[in-house]
C-alpha cells in the first residue's frame, strides 16, 4: 500500500485511542470481537482496503465475505454487512490492518490489556494491606474521631498507597477498603447502623477528593460507586429513625452535620451526587429547627460570596424544609433551567406528603425550564428519558389536582420527545384537530401512522388528513426515484378520495394541474400519475 498521508495518519491514530476508550478488555464480549479481529487480520482475511471520503473501506472473509467502513470522523457511525449490532470483528480486522501501516498493532493489544493487569495487580496489593491493617488493629472504641481516623488511614493506605490509581482500578481499590472498613463493624446493631452510615458519608468525600486530585473525569469506571454510597446512607437513616436514636449518639450525628457542606463542594462531574447525599441528610436526618434555621443563614451567605450552583440549590432545599415557598421559588427563578433535575426529588418529596396545594408553583416553575433544560442534554436518549421521569413524577400531581391543563403544557414543553404521551391523549380526547397538528409539526410520514388512527380520522374529520397527504406528495417526489414517485401516487389517490368525499373535487382537479406543470420534468412521476389515472393519457 502507498504511504499513508499525513492527514489520515492523524485520523488512524485518533481512532486507535477511541477505540481504547470504547472497547473495555475486562467485558467478555470486548475482548471476544478483539481477539476474533485480531485473528482475522492475522490470517490475512482483510482485501481491498482503502483510506477514502476520511473512512477506512475494506472487505474481510470470514465464513462469508462482508464489507467494512469505519468512520475515522466518530466511530460509532461506522458499519459492516454482517449483521451484528454495533461494533464486530470485521470491523476490528480492518481497523488492524489500516493501524498496521502506521503503527504496531501488539503494542496497542498490550496497552489496550493493561487496565486488566493492574487491576489484577491493584486488587492483590490491596487485599495484602487490609490484611496488614486488620492485624495492627482490633476493634475500634465508639467515637467519631476513632472512627473517622480509623477510615481515613484504611482510605489513604488501599488507595493511595501505590501513588496514584488509575481510574479503571479504583473499584477494585475501593471494594477492598470497603471490606477493611465493614471488618471493623460494631457489633450492636444501632451502633452499626450508625457506623454504616458516617462510613458512607466519609467514603463518598474521600472518593470524591481521589476523583479530583488526578483528574478522573470520566465517569464511566465507577460513577456507580457514588450511587451505592448514596443508597446505604439513605438505607442506614430509614434504619435509624424506626426507633429513637440514643442520647449517645448526639455528638456523632452533629459532627456528621458539620462536614455536609464539603458536599456542596465535589467535582462538578459529580455535582448532582454531591447534592443529593446533602439533600438526603437533611431531609431525613437533621431534622432540628435551630440546626436546619443556623444552615439557611449559613447558606444565605455563601450563596452570597460563591455564585456556584450546588450552595445555591442547597439554600432552596433548606428553604423547603422550612416551608419558606416564597424564598424557595425565588431562589430557583434565579437558578433558572440548571434547576430542572433538581426538581425531580422535591417534586417526589411534595408528592409522597400529598402537599397538592404547596406543588403547584413548583410545578409551574418546573414546566417553564423543561424546553429549555431538555435542550441542553446531549442525544437523544438521553432527553427521552429526562422526559419520561419529567412526566412521570408530574403524573400523580396533575391527576390529585385535576390540572390537566399543567400535564399538556408539559408536553408541549418536552416535545417532540413527549410525541407519544401527546398523540394518545389527543386521541383519545377526540382532539382530532390539534392530533393533526401535531402530526404536521412532528413531520411524520402518513404512512408511518397506525392505520386504526387514519381510518378514524378519515371517518370522522377527514379535512384533517390533507395536510398530512399533501406534506407526503411533496417529500416523496423529491426524494425522485420510481418508488418514491408510486407511494406519491398512492397518496394523490387518498387526496381525491378526501376532497371528494367533502363535495370538493374541483380544488384537487387544481391542485392537481399546478402539480403537474411543477413536475412536467419529472417524466418518470408523471408516467406513474398516467399509470395510476390520475391524468389523462
Amino acid at each position: 500500500m502507498a504511504p499513508i498521508p499525513d492527514h489520515y495518519r492523524e485520523m488512524l491514530e485518533f481512532a486507535a485511542r477511541d477505540f481504547q476508550k470504547m472497547l473495555r478488555a475486562e467485558a467478555a464480549e470486548d475482548a471476544n470481537i478483539v481477539q476474533k479481529g485480531m485473528i482475522l487480520y492475522r490470517q490475512g482475511m482483510v482485501y481491498k482496503m482503502k483510506l477514502e471520503d476520511e473512512a477506512v473501506f475494506a472487505s474481510v472473509q470470514d465464513a462469508a465475505p462482508v464489507d467494512v467502513r469505519l468512520d475515522l470522523n466518530f466511530l460509532e457511525a461506522s458499519g459492516c454487512s454482517c449483521p451484528a449490532a454495533g461494533f464486530c470483528r470485521h470491523q476490528l480486522a480492518a481497523f488492524f490492518q489500516a493501524y498496521s501501516n502506521i503503527g504496531s498493532v501488539a503494542d496497542w493489544i498490550e496497552e489496550w490489556r493493561r487496565p486488566i493487569k493492574e487491576k489484577s495487580f491493584a486488587s492483590t496489593w490491596g487485599l495484602e494491606r487490609a490484611k496488614d491493617l486488620l492485624k495492627r488493629n482490633t476493634k475500634l472504641e465508639a467515637s467519631y474521631e476513632n472512627w473517622i481516623r480509623a477510615f481515613e488511614e484504611s482510605f489513604d493506605s488501599i488507595m493511595n498507597g501505590k501513588g496514584e490509581p488509575r481510574p479503571y482500578v479504583v473499584l477494585e481499590l475501593f471494594q477492598i477498603y470497603m471490606k477493611r472498613v465493614k471488618a471493623s463493624t460494631p457489633v450492636e446493631q444501632e451502633w452499626k447502623t450508625l457506623y454504616e452510615l458516617i462510613s458512607s458519608v466519609f467514603s463518598f468525600l474521600k472518593l470524591t477528593e481521589v476523583s479530583e486530585k488526578y483528574g478522573h473525569t470520566d465517569d464511566r469506571y465507577y460513577r456507580h460507586v457514588f450511587h451505592s454510597l448514596i443508597e446505604g446512607a439513605e438505607a442506614a437513616i430509614y434504619r435509624l429513625s424506626v426507633h429513637s436514636m440514643p442520647f449517645a449518639f448526639d455528638e456523632f450525628i452533629e459532627n456528621l452535620k458539620d462536614i455536609t457542606e464539603d458536599l456542596l463542594f465535589v467535582p462538578e462531574f459529580i455535582e448532582y451526587e454531591g447534592v443529593q447525599l446533602y439533600r438526603v441528610l437533611w431531609t431525613n436526618l437533621f431534622k432540628q429547627s435551630k440546626w436546619r434555621e443556623d444552615e439557611r443563614s449559613s447558606l444565605t451567605e455563601l450563596v452570597k460570596r460563591n455564585g456556584s450552583l450546588p450552595p445555591a440549590i442547597a439554600l432552596a432545599h433548606l428553604n423547603i424544609l422550612s416551608r419558606k415557598d416564597e424564598e424557595a421559588i425565588f431562589e430557583l427563578q434565579r437558578i433558572g433551567k440548571d434547576a430542572a433535575p433538581y426538581m425531580i426529588y422535591w417534586l417526589e418529596l411534595l408528592t409522597e406528603q400529598k402537599a397538592w396545594t404547596r406543588m403547584t408553583p413548583y410545578v409551574e416553575f418546573f414546566i417553564l425550564q423543561l424546553n429549555r433544560y431538555t435542550k441542553t442534554l446531549i442525544g437523544y436518549h438521553k432527553r427521552r428519558d429526562f422526559t419520561n421521569l419529567a412526566l412521570a413524577v408530574l403524573t400523580p400531581f396533575c391527576v390529585e389536582s385535576g390540572r390537566y391543563d399543567l400535564y399538556e403544557r408539559a408536553l408541549l414543553q418536552t416535545l417532540p420527545y413527549s410525541y407519544g404521551e401527546y398523540e394518545e391523549l389527543l386521541f383519545r380526547q377526540g382532539r382530532l384537530e390539534k392530533w393533526g397538528e401535531l402530526q404536521s409539526y412532528i413531520g411524520f410520514d402518513v404512512s408511518d401512522l397506525p392505520a386504526d388512527r387514519i381510518k378514524t380520522v378519515q371517518k370522522e374529520k377527514p379535512e384533517i388528513l390533507l395536510p398530512l397527504y399533501h406534506q407526503s406528495v411533496v417529500r416523496n417526489i423529491e426524494l425522485k426515484n420510481r418508488a418514491n414517485y408510486r407511494e406519491a401516487v398512492r397518496h394523490l389517490k387518498k387526496l381525491r378520495t378526501i376532497y371528494k368525499k367533502m363535495k370538493r373535487p374541483e380544488d384537487f382537479e387544481t391542485f392537481m394541474a399546478e402539480l403537474m406543470k411543477k413536475t412536467k420534468r419529472l417524466r418518470a412521476f408523471q408516467e406513474e400519475c398516467k399509470r395510476g389515472k390520475l391524468i389523462d393519457v
